[in-house]
């Protein structure tokens, strides 16, 4: 099944899960970092929007926001909780705006779900004015890479709990069973594959920010003594630069 069609799927499930003031992550971290670093900037595109949670926060903040996603749920539920965006069903790879027509793009937890990644950076840069910004929100490569994940050891004296990495290099794609029956595709590329790539369509990084955990999320696993000390976000600011 195509990404498009398990999120189609899945859709309810990110939904319930993820949006409406339900997880840590975007409450306390996320969606409080996107109000920082786009504040001010007036003309917005959310590049895989689902519900608008982040397009609603920055509207209220006072940007003109217009919202893209490829599901059709994550449009209807963004338009059902209003808020003052737009929405339009679309695709990264071709957004639906002119060239050098937006201020501000933001993506969130979304690349690592798209197979064109080259085509979709270059329609960031596309539709960005000179000096307009990416907001860049990623899941941690190295949190996302197959294979990787909290090991407890109990078989040396005393016992280690600790992060296993995957194979960080290698380019992949995995379909995770991130809850009990729902199968969510994702693409691990290392940064470098990222960070290259922007460059060469006149990104220029700016700001860079591996945060820790915020303390809602840590609530839900105390088991995991270190993980405050394993980043799950990755955050890049980037600039189009003036030809």
């Amino acid at each position: 099944m195509s990404n498009n069609g398990l999120w189609d799927k899945y859709a309810q499930w990110w939904i319930d899960g993820f949006t409406d003031g339900v997880d840590p992550e975007y409450v306390e971290q996320i969606i409080p970092l996107a109000l920082e670093e786009l504040e001010g900037r007036t003309v917005v595109l959310d590049v895989g929007c689902g519900d608008g949670q982040i397009a609603r926060a920055l509207t209220k903040q006072g940007s003109q926001v217009l919202g893209i996603d490829p599901t059709q749920m994550h449009i209807d539920i963004a338009e059902e909780r209003g808020g003052g965006p737009t929405y339009v069903l679309g695709s990264a790879t071709s957004l639906p705006v002119g060239d050098a027509t937006q201020d501000a793009v933001v993506a969130c937890l979304v690349f690592e779900h798209i197979d064109e990644v080259d085509a979709a950076i270059a329609e960031v840069a596309r539709v960005l004015k000179p000096g307009g910004q990416f907001s860049f929100f990623l899941n941690h490569p190295l949190l996302q890479t197959p294979g990787s994940g909290w090991i407890d050891d109990h078989i040396i004296d005393p016992p280690e709990q600790y992060w296993r990495i995957g194979p960080y290099l290698v380019e992949a794609e995995s379909i995770e069973e991130v809850e009990l029956g729902v199968f969510i595709r994702f693409i691990h590329r290392p940064l470098s594959r990222y960070i290259n790539t922007l460059l060469a369509h006149g990104l220029v990084l700016e700001r860079m920010l591996e945060p820790s955990p915020p303390q809602g999320f840590l609530d839900r696993a105390p088991e995991y003594q270190l993980a405050h000390t394993v980043p799950r976000l990755l955050y890049l600011r980037l600039v189009k630069r003036h030809d």
